[in-house]
């Protein structure tokens, strides 16, 4: 396929700039606050793909830049490609911990459960579970979660579909069947699983464009999986059919913006918002950008902060303010104006003056919250201390109380088809 070609060629770079770029080494302190240098550091990487996967290429790259940044050179990273969300992922941290690594990585949600088994096994090793959310509660000093604030770099992808819609419109570009009954325009949305992590994405994506253009609503198609290509391009001709102009995404395939590309070649009014990775190689006309993370930012901090035998946070993200997180380069077929749309967002989201999950921009049956208790424990069924309410000075607060996303409100304006 082009775009593994593409993934395996940039990898392959990478690999090369690091191996040349990467022998000076630093200095920090260990544990016990004598002097090391980076070479004695092993980090090891849990990862559910492999380069040719979007999500975890990003995590590749992430954790390659940071290496080339802290003077660590490819010896001192471990690889573990491919490993599945059960007992193998266990097995691949045992075999890390072997490998001499203090510092390792999973970066798969489902990975969660069989990592923080390693840390309690293994509790002189450090292990980080990216995208989870039970470190806090774990009892655990050496088992830590991490993400970002992905959420407001797809608000922001949202905003460029926005753009797009209000020039479609302007233009006369659209016909009937893109307009519901309501007259609101139809968008879609292909989601992995219908978890807190993809609704709080779908819905700073919703709201973005609605910043933008508030006559939209959405209709949103789940796939079961993380990663599959055949299954995200379905979804996405079954929203396209339905008369969706934009199709968004929260799935780790090129699937759907490859089916967007084919039907927009075959005359039909559709975009495409991406995520991970710049769709442009596959959708050419029809990407307009993508939504992503830059993981580099996070692993430079934690492998700097364990050469320097310093503490991890347990629970971290960040997000614009810190370069955490960002879209990809702007489509040919991004509306006029978007670029400095998109600047002036990005900025109010950097210091703060924009809020995501405003409460004044969303209802739910018709109502504004003033409250939503989330439960911070991992046990889901009870009601105990665990529970906190993350509405307060008039906004969600995601991502604060947990690293990993908690906002799972369904939002008017909004369906879930399956």
């Amino acid at each position: 396929m082009k775009m593994k070609k593409l993934f395996s060629a940039i990898l392959v770079v990478a690999m090369m700039f690091s191996l040349t770029a990467c022998g000076s080494g630093s200095s920090g302190s260990s544990a016990d606050g004598t002097k090391s240098s980076s070479s004695d550091i092993i980090v090891g990487a849990v990862l559910l793909g492999d380069e040719n996967e979007g999500y975890t290429y990003a995590h590749i790259a992430g954790i390659q830049q940071a290496a080339e940044e802290l003077g660590l050179d490819s010896e001192q990273i471990k690889w573990k490609y491919s490993v599945s969300e059960d007992n193998s992922c266990y097995d691949a941290c045992v075999d890390l911990v072997g490998q001499g690594c203090t510092l390792i990585f999973t970066n798969s949600y489902g990975h969660q459960t069989y990592a923080q088994q390693a840390a309690q096994d293994y509790p002189d090793v450090t292990f980080v579970a990216m995208t989870g959310d039970t470190a806090a509660n774990s009892g655990l000093s050496n088992f830590k979660n991490a993400f970002t604030y992905v959420y407001q770099s797809r608000y922001v992808s949202g905003v460029v579909a926005g753009m797009k819609v209000a020039e479609l419109v302007e233009e006369g570009k659209l016909s009937d069947v893109n307009f519901d009954k309501d007259g609101n325009v139809k968008i879609g949305y292909v989601g992995a699983y219908p978890y807190a992590e993809v609704v709080s994405g779908y819905t700073a994506f919703f709201l973005g464009v609605r910043s933008v253009y508030d006559k939209v609503s959405m209709e949103v198609t789940y796939t079961n999986s993380w990663f599959d290509i055949t299954a995200e391009g379905t979804a996405a001709d079954s929203l396209i059919a339905d008369g969706c102009v934009i199709i968004g995404q929260h799935a780790d395939s090129t699937g759907a913006p490859s089916a967007v590309q084919a039907a927009y070649e075959n005359g039909t009014v559709c975009y495409s918002i991406g995520y991970n990775i710049d769709m442009l190689s596959v959708a050419p006309d029809a990407a307009l950008t993508s939504a992503t993370n830059n993981w580099s930012v996070y692993y430079k901090y934690a492998i700097n902060a364990a050469m320097n035998g310093e503490e991890i946070a347990t629970d971290w993200a960040k997000g614009y303010a810190d370069g955490a997180v960002a879209i990809t380069e702007l489509g040919a077929s991004a509306a006029e104006g978007t670029a400095e749309k998109v600047e002036e967002v990005e900025t109010a989201l950097s210091d703060g003056t924009l809020q995501v999950f405003d409460t004044s921009k969303f209802t739910v049956d018709g109502e504004t919250l003033d409250s939503y208790v989330i439960d911070l424990t991992g046990d889901y069924d009870t009601d105990d201390e665990g529970d906190k309410n993350a509405i307060w000075d008039g906004y969600f607060h995601e991502s604060e109380l947990r690293a990993a996303p908690s906002f799972d409100i369904r939002i008017d304006g909004i369906t879930e088809l399956n």
